[in-house]
């Protein structure tokens, strides 16, 4: 983490206090005004300014970064397949990633777009408007998975297959797919339910509930995108976490 800033005035409050404010804030929704003092995490102004410089900083994607190559050194993570899925989001002050939702009867929204491994840990997730057509994400969220370090050789970052629903059927996506040497295994629209692939997608739903399990992510809060980004890169690693201590 970026060392801190030496200032005269009131000493600062240490980071472990402050990460505590942030989780807290994560896990409940609350707003940063209302941020309990006598709980010893600082203002919440401070802790805002914290969260901020840590994203800023790179700290959660390094961080996913370690956890990811822990499950690897313990051969824990599945590539023989990921699967991609997003889910929409109300948006409570429109940003610059925050558009009309076409499920929502065109109200400001957010979409948070996640690709998983085939138990569901998560290896990448991104923001953008409600509006964003889910297909032109794909590209992007394999490109952001980190190459993951852990085992003697190159760092992986490619799976062997990726699964997704209709709302990323189109051929010239799995043309872009195949050529990075991955098998895209995607619905078509048109075509009747029972494809089987449900059986292997649902990990991906599960890891968005997960996500959705932090009330900070439920509503789009945040009018900046990079601190709401901040909040879905803190979420990522925690769960993250939860796969390092069960599987590792």
């Amino acid at each position: 983490m970026p060392g801190p800033k030496l200032k005269p005035g009131r000493p600062r409050v240490p980071d472990r206090q402050a990460l505590c404010g942030i989780l807290f804030v994560l896990h409940t929704g609350i707003q940063w005004e209302y941020l309990p003092q006598e709980l010893g995490f600082g203002s919440g102004m401070t802790c805002w300014r914290r969260l901020e410089a840590w994203n800023e900083a790179g700290v959660w994607d390094r961080l996913h970064a370690v956890l990811l190559a822990q499950l690897r050194a313990a051969k824990q993570i599945d590539w023989s397949r990921a699967v991609i899925d997003s889910s929409h989001v109300r948006a409570a002050r429109r940003g610059p990633k925050g558009g009309p939702s076409p499920v929502d009867r065109a109200r400001p929204g957010s979409k948070h777009h996640v690709i998983v491994d085939g138990q569901g840990i998560p290896l990448a997730v991104s923001l953008t408007g409600g509006n964003r057509n889910d297909v032109t994400q794909l590209l992007p969220l394999l490109k952001k998975i980190p190459a993951v370090a852990g085992l003697v050789g190159r760092p992986r970052r490619r799976p062997d297959t990726l699964l997704g629903d209709r709302g990323y059927d189109h051929d010239k996506y799995r043309r872009l797919i195949w050529a990075q040497g991955i098998k895209p295994v995607i619905a078509r629209r048109g075509v009747p339910h029972g494809s089987g692939l449900g059986v292997h997608r649902w990990v991906v739903e599960r890891t968005i509930a997960w996500l959705h399990g932090f009330r900070r992510l439920r509503i789009r809060w945040e009018r900046r995108d990079d601190m709401h980004e901040a909040f879905l890169g803190l979420a990522t690693c925690l769960i993250t976490h939860r796969h390092v201590h069960r599987l590792c």
